[in-house]
């Protein structure tokens, strides 16, 4: 079996987000119309407050939606409203999957476009970062099965004999000063987003753990890099190396000619 990596569609998030709200508009109205009576009996200000409520929520939904159309497609949007979007993407995950189980759309796709969407996003934000405040991670199953190094506790362990991309990107990580790190599961993960405490994020991995890996370090910015599957899930993976540059590159503050970092403001 191939399990080749194909370029995720953002629209299939999209569409199932805009389902969803479309049923949410649906059901509240449902639900205002059963309660009306009884809310009018109990108190004649309870129907309009309850109406307000549910107004209010669905309109901050609808506008977190819009904005989520204006972050991918890089319209101009107020800093602010940037960050709410990125707030809204993650809270809906869940919803969206779960629409998503019931339609019977298979949730490894979802979770490869809700990364998708999330890219366009945070590059979107046009997020520069210091280099020691990067951090990247990358599960262990980069790392050829037969070598006998641990890499898990130190990356620096690497021989670099070219047998798998962990050499790759343990140079990259000196000549450009980010933090990188090998983690078997998203709990070690987690563990070094505590300690570094970066302000950005990039992972690789498949799109289970980069779904989940974006939710367990919101609200920090989370950038993905799926991997390469050529023998199967979670066995002897590779990584797009000039895929993965140009992830850094689009958030790593690099200092111009003067030595000097960049000074752009983070948005």
């Amino acid at each position: 079996m191939n399990y080749a990596v194909k370029k995720a569609k953002k629209r299939l998030f999209i569409g199932l987000l805009c389902i969803t709200y479309v049923i949410m508009l649906i059901v509240c109205s449902g639900v205002w119309f059963i309660t009306l009576p009884g809310l009018n009996n109990i108190n004649s200000h309870l129907a309009p407050a309850f109406a307000a409520a549910m107004i209010g929520i669905l309109f901050l939904i609808g506008f977190g939606i819009l904005g989520m159309l204006f972050g991918i497609k890089g319209w101009p949007l107020p800093s602010v409203f940037k960050k709410q979007t990125y707030t809204l993407l993650n809270v809906l995950f869940y919803i969206v999957i779960s629409a998503g189980k019931i339609i019977g759309i298979d949730r490894r796709r979802i979770e490869a476009s809700y990364v998708a969407v999330s890219n366009a996003i945070v590059h979107n934000r046009h997020l520069k970062v210091p280099a020691d405040r990067l951090l990247v991670v990358t599960p262990h199953c980069l790392q050829l099965s037969t070598c006998p190094h641990k890499i898990t506790t130190d990356p620096n362990n690497c021989k670099r004999c070219g047998g798998c991309n962990i050499g790759d990107l343990v140079t990259l990580a000196e000549e450009m000063g980010f933090h990188f790190f090998v983690v078997t599961g998203g709990t070690l993960a987690r563990q070094k987003v505590r300690e570094i405490r970066p302000q950005a994020v990039v992972a690789v991995a498949c799109e289970r753990d980069l779904a989940s890996g974006i939710q367990d370090v919101y609200p920090i910015p989370t950038l993905g890099v799926m991997n390469i599957r050529p023998n199967g899930p979670c066995f002897n993976t590779k990584v797009d190396i000039e895929e993965f540059k140009r992830a850094i590159l689009e958030i790593i503050d690099v200092p111009d000619a003067d030595g000097n970092a960049q000074e752009k403001e983070q948005k």
